[in-house]
């Protein structure tokens, strides 16, 4: 089991980089006027059949293949900033969003629900035992599921405060446990047995549950490569019979602790309009704690997408717990015509909450409570992955 170091410029410190200089690309005029004549070109298709094809993008293409570029061999975050939001529909928004997603890679299935591009806003005073992405509030670090090579957030509406998106590498945490705790750091290379959302196991075509245990960290050719899912690991514990070692426990609480420290961790805060994308396999993710808006049509609103890139070097097989062939059943089975378009979505919370509102049955939504991810760790905290 090779524990080497990682000298890539995908190993660095939150504390040591400006994202603005270092992680930004700014649009300019040229690239939005390209981006407004594919939007007209695409016109009102839906999520599936928004491909290069249909949003031609004849020069910023190339731009867009040399950011995917830097995704994989550089450090692993690009934002896009600048893009005029107030200039356009949510429902447009969401169709450049896809557009140049596409150009990046092919967009898959978040969810049993089959939907390709996902809302990731509070609606826990609308629907009871709502998913991590849905609950408002902060979140502990994770990587999402190992079907996705670029998890992406664009950002439609900002929180009344906070709500930014803290990132970290994994890179950086892994040099960091070789050089003070290689025997946590080889607890984290064995792996943990990993078990799926209920839900999401229901429309499975694989068992619930990993037959294996599932490598935190892999290396291959020089590569690292991450696998970080508290809640997958909490369900085995909870629902699937399995018992974690207290150095099982402690490796991956070190992790997270790490992850935690202001040494590591680089917070990007969100313009409406902003475009994030994050290497799945290299960079963790969380969210800091907001204040949000009572109305829910008027809440923080990102809109996340999973990109698979084909030409990518393939994600170790040890590693992969959510398969291509699972994100393409959801989608077959479930997906509904134009059911990610943010204007049907925000409409059915919109009129879910007013019917709380009649029947008196008013739920207190997360962000609205402050409530942030639980000091007592990730294993004893409820699912809050992605967003």
């Amino acid at each position: 089991m090779a524990m080497d170091r990682i000298t890539t410029r995908a190993a660095w410190k939150g504390s040591e980089v400006d994202y603005r200089t270092e992680m930004m690309h700014r649009f300019t005029d040229g690239e939005v006027a390209e981006i407004d004549a594919a939007l007209k070109a695409c016109g009102e298709r839906d999520i599936p059949e928004i491909t290069p094809a249909t949003f031609p993008l004849p020069t910023f293409a190339a731009r867009l293949s040399a950011l995917r570029g830097e995704l994989l061999d550089g450090r692993g975050v690009v934002l896009m900033r600048g893009f005029p939001r107030d200039r356009y529909s949510p429902d447009e928004m969401a169709r450049v969003y896809v557009g140049l997603g596409a150009h990046l890679g092919q967009p898959v299935a978040q969810s049993w629900q089959g939907q390709l591009l996902g809302s990731v806003i509070d609606i826990s005073d609308v629907m009871e035992k709502v998913r991590g992405y849905n609950a408002g509030g902060g979140q502990h670090f994770h990587i999402d599921g190992s079907a996705c090579d670029i998890v992406s957030l664009m950002c439609l509406r900002r929180a009344l405060s906070g709500g930014a998106s803290r990132i970290v590498s994994v890179s950086a945490i892994h040099n960091q446990l070789l050089d003070t705790r290689p025997d946590l750091l080889e607890v984290l290379y064995r792996g943990y047995y990993f078990r799926n959302h209920e839900m999401d196991a229901k429309y499975s075509l694989f068992p619930p549950q990993s037959a294996d245990r599932i490598p935190v960290f892999t290396q291959k050719d020089g590569r690292l490569t991450a696998v970080i899912d508290s809640g997958s690991l909490r369900y085995a514990v909870q629902q699937g019979g399995v018992t974690m070692s207290d150095l099982e426990i402690e490796a991956y609480d070190e992790l997270q602790r790490l992850a935690r420290s202001e040494e590591y961790f680089l917070d990007m805060n969100f313009e409406e309009g902003d475009i994030q994308f994050l290497n799945n396999r290299v960079i963790m993710h969380a969210r800091t704690n907001y204040e949000d808006d009572a109305d829910v049509t008027k809440r923080r609103h990102l809109l996340r997408m999973w990109l698979r890139v084909d030409d990518w070097p393939a994600r170790p097989p040890q590693q992969v717990f959510l398969s291509d062939a699972d994100c393409s059943h959801w989608q077959a089975q479930n997906r509904r015509p134009f059911m990610e378009l943010p204007s049907r979505y925000l409409a059915e919370m919109a009129a879910m909450q007013e019917r709380r509102r009649r029947e008196k049955t008013v739920l207190t939504p997360a962000a609205t409570a402050g409530r942030a991810p639980s000091a007592r760790g990730w294993h004893e905290d409820r699912d809050r992955a992605a967003g």
